[in-house]
């Protein structure tokens, strides 16, 4: 059939990869960082001149990259807004990522429709300080001029695609997009003007959420764009999860995320209801504690990185000993405890040895995602193997225990941007769906990633005791918090 691209939009840079359109096979990529400014301080911006996208895109393409490319896929960053006035135009910088400043308006909103339990029944969540929504009441509270002079509301992969169709007049999402602002329900499959007017103050317009392997557009020069999609919900299509995966993400936070049939409503807001890039569902659980955990272990320890730390954790055994961390250094939000901290329990002298800490902060993060993944299967979500990504989870003691811990399979993908290529994989669907030589339900088929496939064999048994442990002192601490 030809090539096709995929373009990821990341909170730092660009990356965009070519790809066959019959395997999936990685034939060329381009890459560019984004010409944003740091903040004071470090860190990443709050606000971003949506521009600023458009030139690490042009740079990342260049050199003739797009070049017999028929169709283009686009993934970016989720969570950021671009407030557009009547005519097309920015209202201010797109509000992007994680934000301490709208933390106020989140709590605000849960107040204003009645707790969180009216907001899991309405949209599927419950208002985070990064959500659309939430960005939408600061600006109202605190912008209110930029805040009237909204008119129409786009993300960040809605604004990409537009402009690189010319600014059309019709504007587009996907389900999976949509499912982050809080004013769109995956089990509906409609927007909420109502939500969207509690946060901002009035009605505005919303782009059309189109279906999975519907093209948003076709450029003058005759590329066929697709309908782009999140980071999350392209990289779970680029990695070609499907019913029976979950896949765990080892940040300084964690997720755990799995391919379902429905939308899940949690009244306790601890499972986001967000659609997938094929027409399925992507229930998201997340913990605040995951490699920050080993990162202040190794602080603690005086150990110069992770790795190091690894190496420790695996002079010890399975359970560490007696030794158990309950990893809610920064609070937690599964389960919900904004505000205790951690807990260093099972101490006795022959416990208190370097290398036994080391394996219960490995254990303590690795239980905490557990607990997360428990959440899901408690609501009927199956789970019959778990993607581990994120660099820690090529650390050795990660890799020991995981397998045990989680009670299945882990698959361990080689490093790869599955963002960009599961934007690729949409544009080839599209164009094939536009072709006639796709169903427009069955996406194509590409090869898998390159893994390590782990078992958790004979360790099992074990794993399920450390477990225990883990569940005893969590529920001993912290009665009836999951």
């Amino acid at each position: 059939m030809g090539i096709v691209a995929g373009l990821d939009s990341s909170p730092d840079f660009t990356r965009i990869v070519v790809c066959d359109t019959d395997t999936g096979a990685v034939l060329r990529q381009g890459y560019a960082p984004h010409p944003v400014e740091s903040p004071a301080g470090g860190g990443r911006p709050s606000d971003v001149d949506p521009q600023a996208w458009l030139l690490s895109l042009g740079e990342a393409a260049g050199g003739g990259l797009l070049e017999g490319v028929q169709a283009i896929g686009v993934s970016t960053q989720q969570n950021a807004v671009v407030p557009l006035d009547a005519q097309g135009n920015t209202v201010r910088p797109a509000m992007v990522g994680g934000d301490k400043r709208t933390q106020v308006a989140a709590a605000d909103l849960v107040d204003a429709l009645g707790g969180r339990e009216a907001w899991a029944q309405a949209v599927g969540c419950v208002p985070q300080a990064a959500q659309p929504v939430t960005k939408l009441r600061w600006m109202a509270r605190t912008e209110p001029e930029n805040a009237q002079r909204t008119a129409i509301l786009l993300q960040a992969h809605d604004w990409l695609v537009w402009q690189l169709l010319g600014r059309p007049v019709r504007r587009t999402t996907d389900r999976g997009g949509a499912s982050g602002t809080g004013y769109w329900s995956a089990a509906t499959g409609g927007y909420r003007p109502d939500l969207v007017e509690l946060a901002l103050g009035h009605q505005v317009m919303l782009p059309e959420v189109i279906g999975p392997a519907d093209a948003a557009g076709t450029t003058p020069e005759g590329l066929l764009i697709s309908v782009g999609t999140g980071e999350t919900m392209a990289a779970a299509f680029g990695l070609g999860i499907g019913l029976g995966d979950a896949v765990v993400s080892l940040g300084a936070s964690g997720s755990v995320m799995a391919v379902h049939p429905e939308a899940l409503v949690d009244g306790s807001g601890m499972i986001t209801a967000l659609a997938d890039a094929t027409g399925m569902h992507l229930p998201v659980v997340t913990t605040l504690n995951a490699v920050r955990t080993l990162r202040g272990a190794a602080e603690l320890l005086g150990l110069p990185d992770l790795e190091s730390l690894s190496d420790l954790a695996m002079k010890s055994t399975p359970g560490s000993h007696g030794l158990v961390l309950l990893p809610y250094l920064e609070g937690e939000r599964t389960p919900n405890l904004p505000h205790t901290a951690g807990t260093l329990a099972g101490l006795r002298r022959e416990s208190m040895k370097a290398e036994h800490l080391a394996r219960a902060a490995f254990e303590g993060m690795l239980c905490g995602l557990a607990d997360a993944l428990d959440v899901l299967r408690g609501r009927g979500v199956e789970v019959r193997r778990v993607f581990l990504l994120g660099p820690a989870a090529e650390l050795p003691a990660v890799q020991a225990a995981a397998p045990m811990l989680f009670g299945t399979q882990v698959v361990v993908p080689q490093p790869a941007d599955y963002a960009a290529i599961g934007a690729a994989r949409q544009a080839a669907w599209a164009l094939g769906a536009s072709q006639g030589t796709l169903d427009v339900r069955n996406p194509p088929v590409w090869q898998g990633a390159v893994a390590q496939v782990l078992e958790p064999g004979d360790e099992l048994a074990v794993g399920q005791a450390v477990r225990q442990q883990f569940v005893a002192v969590r529920e001993q601490t912290h009665p009836g918090a999951l």
